[in-house]
């Protein structure tokens, strides 16, 4: 966690702990609890928190979703209590899409996709996080996913959105779909 926060906000306060160790897997699986930034009153937060979030109304109907669309994540009701207040970074190195093979659509071949200049990338998020430490049965978040472009539709038509640096920085409401800088 220290790279991403010294990319992030080097000067920032971090107001509570965060495990010092990576994740001992190159790979995250929904349900998987990972540590996401906040913004608080008072700085930075860093909270373990499982990836996968519903409403209480919508728990055990279905899997809860790990993502949201920028398209309407302000308008659904689905996540109507997460905006704008849920608002977090979900930190990463890059992500994985699968692709089907053609000739065996049971086989997938799965691509890292990531900065060219393999520095650190901040995914756009909601979260529901109860203070503690323990976890909270309705705590998790989402990623915020964006309509893909610029060579990625031949892999997948939905990306995270990451997060550009005038979005982290503000008090902006709306996540307004940025480039990942091309560093």
């Amino acid at each position: 966690m220290d790279h991403y926060l010294k990319e992030l906000a080097p000067e920032q306060l971090v107001i509570n702990g965060y495990d010092l160790w990576p994740i001992e897997r190159y790979n995250v699986a929904p349900t998987t609890r990972v540590e996401i930034i906040r913004p608080t009153e008072t700085g930075l937060s860093v909270d373990k928190v499982r990836w996968g979030w519903a409403p209480f109304w919508a728990q055990g109907k279905r899997p809860a979703p790990i993502n949201a669309r920028v398209e309407t994540v302000m308008t659904g009701k689905f996540f109507k209590e997460l905006w704008p207040h849920g608002r977090a970074l979900a930190p990463a190195n890059g992500w994985f899409e699968w692709v089907k093979d053609p000739d065996d659509p049971k086989k997938k071949q799965p691509y890292f996709i990531r900065l060219k200049s393999q520095k650190p990338m901040f995914f756009a998020a909601l979260a529901q996080v109860h203070a503690g430490l323990q976890p909270h049965e309705g705590d998790g978040f989402v990623i915020i996913t964006a309509a893909s472009d610029q060579g990625m539709v031949d892999i997948h038509d939905r990306r995270p959105l990451v997060s550009a640096q005038n979005w982290r920085a503000s008090g902006q409401t709306h996540p307004l779909p940025h480039r990942a800088p091309q560093r």
